[in-house]
């Protein structure tokens, strides 16, 4: 795949290859990048809810009143659940959300998010990334010659400090590094802008994919199903 590479200024500067085996995956399966997105958004939840228990609320643990006589109901603490400030019957802990997936499986749909990206037309090769004295004015400048206005831009190895500070004052236009390219923010900004640096750093990842075609991992039959299947069979 050859796409131009452009200017901050939308003006050609040359043309880049692109490899099929990373960009130009043609089925690009839908529960790989759910899979994906998911792990991502799991892994970084914090965890920390807590609430208090029955034993742990600091209210009296002796008996309110006596048993009988008084016309009320029996209780037997301050502390039960059913009081206003009394402790929770399944009290929340702190957790972990996060779960495993192969280091395999995460390049895999790496790959499956650029080809999708790729297939959309939504994919934009700059030379570099570079802002005068890091002034947000110029940077929504060049924003307007390439027509964008939700964009995820790769920088190259490292994001220079001018564009950070122009940057951030700019909603929905997020720059990263190389190493910060994931699944879950390409799939949700609108264009992906790489530099030539990032188009060769993602080649070098996966340069033992190159020229390869590789099938994907097979779809797993829902559990229902597959009995029905197992017991049509026998």
């Amino acid at each position: 795949m050859k796409l131009d590479v452009q200017t901050l200024d939308a003006k050609t500067a040359g043309s880049v290859d692109l490899d099929d085996a990373i960009f130009g995956i043609q089925d690009v399966r839908k529960d790989i990048l759910h899979r994906m997105v998911k792990y991502q958004l799991a892994k970084r939840r914090a965890g920390t809810h807590k609430t208090q228990s029955r034993g742990e609320v600091s209210r009296s643990h002796s008996k309110l009143y006596k048993q009988k006589g008084t016309g009320q109901a029996r209780h037997g603490a301050a502390n039960a659940p059913i009081f206003r400030g009394g402790g929770h019957a399944h009290n929340r802990l702190p957790r972990d959300y996060s779960h495993e997936l192969t280091k395999k499986f995460r390049a895999l749909a790496l790959r499956h998010a650029l080809s999708a990206k790729a297939n959309a037309g939504d994919i934009i090769i700059i030379d570099a990334l570079t802002v005068k004295d890091g002034k947000t004015s110029a940077l929504k400048t060049s924003l307007s010659n390439l027509k964008l206005e939700k964009a995820l831009f790769i920088a190259g190895p490292e994001v220079n400090e001018d564009v950070a500070r122009a940057a951030r004052n700019i909603p929905y236009i997020d720059v990263l590094p190389n190493a910060g390219l994931n699944v879950y923010d390409i799939l949700r900004a609108q264009k992906l802008v790489l530099t030539q640096d990032a188009v060769n750093a993602i080649h070098e990842r996966f340069k033992d994919k190159i020229g390869k075609a590789e099938a994907a991992p097979k779809k797993r039959a829902p559990a229902k199903k597959k009995a029905e299947a197992e017991g049509a069979a026998a």
